[in-house]
């Protein structure tokens, strides 16, 4: 009952945030309107020969953008406790400091996962209607691809949750846990295609948490992605898995203030 008691009071702490239900909606509004935008650009007619474009994949693209709005929820619902100072009153009601973890922890990727079936089912319908006229078929649900890539992008983005929670548990500050979540995400990217080796860029995207995370994306031309679908999911939960891990650990050794 004590972890039930936990998962409730950190539901009623989220959705009693205002910024709850508006960032929700901007991560689906933004992984739907970018994907929609990409998708509607696209002629089949100017596809080089064999064509390799991944239109399920590119439907999907939003998620890179709609992530942002999972990474500030899931900072802010741990931060949030320590500039308000109601952290001590939480543990005052759930003494056990892991039960408190495990429930935020399910809360939030609990809302990441929602939300990202929302936003995902969103984001084939939209591209549906986007890719009509163009040459390209939109994704179809029957199709075995098309379903890892959904299932797929609605499990990266509760790994996100999950990365950002352990964050902010580590770092005990809202502007600091974002920027590194950020960095993680978008700096080693950004870093990597700097480099003059292709050999070494391959090397850290492979490893990039969300080049790595996202390849469960495509559905064709396998042979660009720096890793495969699956594994690619792996290095993203080892990442999440990591930060959850230490934050506990701090959480867990340090004084509540």
């Amino acid at each position: 009952m004590t972890a039930l008691r936990a998962i409730r009071a950190e539901w009623t702490k989220l959705r009693t945030l205002s910024s709850t239900g508006w960032l929700l909606l901007g991560a689906v509004a933004g992984t739907v309107a970018l994907g929609s935008a990409i998708t509607g650009t696209l002629d089949h007619r100017s596809c080089d020969t064999p064509c390799l474009v991944d239109p399920v994949k590119l439907s999907l693209a939003g998620v890179r953008l709609g992530q942002v709005a999972v990474v500030i929820l899931a900072v802010l619902a741990v931060t949030a406790e320590y500039a308000t100072r109601t952290i001590q009153p939480t543990l005052a009601a759930v003494p056990r400091r892991t039960l408190v973890v495990l429930g935020k922890l399910a809360v939030l990727v609990g809302v990441a996962l929602a939300a990202g079936a929302i936003a995902v089912t969103a984001a084939y319908l939209a591209a549906g209607i986007a890719l009509d006229g163009t040459g390209f078929a939109g994704p179809v649900w029957s199709d075995h691809l098309d379903q890892r890539a959904a299932v797929g992008s609605i499990v990266y983005l509760g790994l996100i949750a999950a990365l950002a929670a352990g964050l902010g548990l580590l770092l005990r500050d809202t502007a600091g846990a974002i920027t590194a979540a950020l960095f993680l995400l978008y700096g080693i990217p950004v870093a990597a295609s700097f480099l003059s080796d292709p050999r070494w860029e391959h090397r850290i995207l492979r490893y990039s948490p969300m080049d790595a995370g996202l390849s469960i994306q495509a559905t064709r031309d396998f042979a660009a992605e720096h890793i495969g679908p699956w594994a690619g999911i792996g290095v993203l939960s080892a990442y999440a898995g990591g930060a959850v891990l230490l934050g506990l650990l701090v959480f867990a050794i340090r004084d509540a203030r």
